[in-house]
């Protein structure tokens, strides 16, 4: 079955990553996704001042803004979809991740519309 894994991170530092790990750690972590043969996709989002919103009200007029900038702290980081058994076996990687010391990493079901 096919799990997303949503890389929230509470902090980031000044380059835009995830704070309290490194790039190494998560070189090692992607490594060990891929020779686990779990690796699906997964990407790494770029800086947040990047991110763009779009919202359609009610009359279908679409209003732009800059940023998500929700009343949060936590800020998405990118994601892993990994193929695995079941959802112990996601949330054993999940909590390998690096993105989870410091932060959360989100785990979702991906819908399967043909089963």
């Amino acid at each position: 079955m096919k799990y997303m894994l949503l890389i929230m991170a509470d902090d980031v530092d000044e380059n835009g990553g995830a704070a309290g790990c490194g790039v190494e750690d998560w070189m090692a972590y992607d490594k060990e996704v891929r020779e686990a043969g779990i690796h699906v996709s997964g990407e790494s989002l770029a800086d947040l001042v990047t991110a763009t919103a779009v919202r359609v009200g009610q009359d279908g007029k679409r209003t732009v803004t800059d940023g998500p900038f929700a009343e949060t702290r936590e800020v998405l980081g990118g994601f892993y979809v990994i193929d695995v058994p079941d959802l112990d076996e996601a949330l054993d990687w999940a909590a390998r991740c690096p993105g989870a010391r410091g932060g959360s990493i989100v785990v979702r079901p991906i819908a399967d519309f043909g089963a």
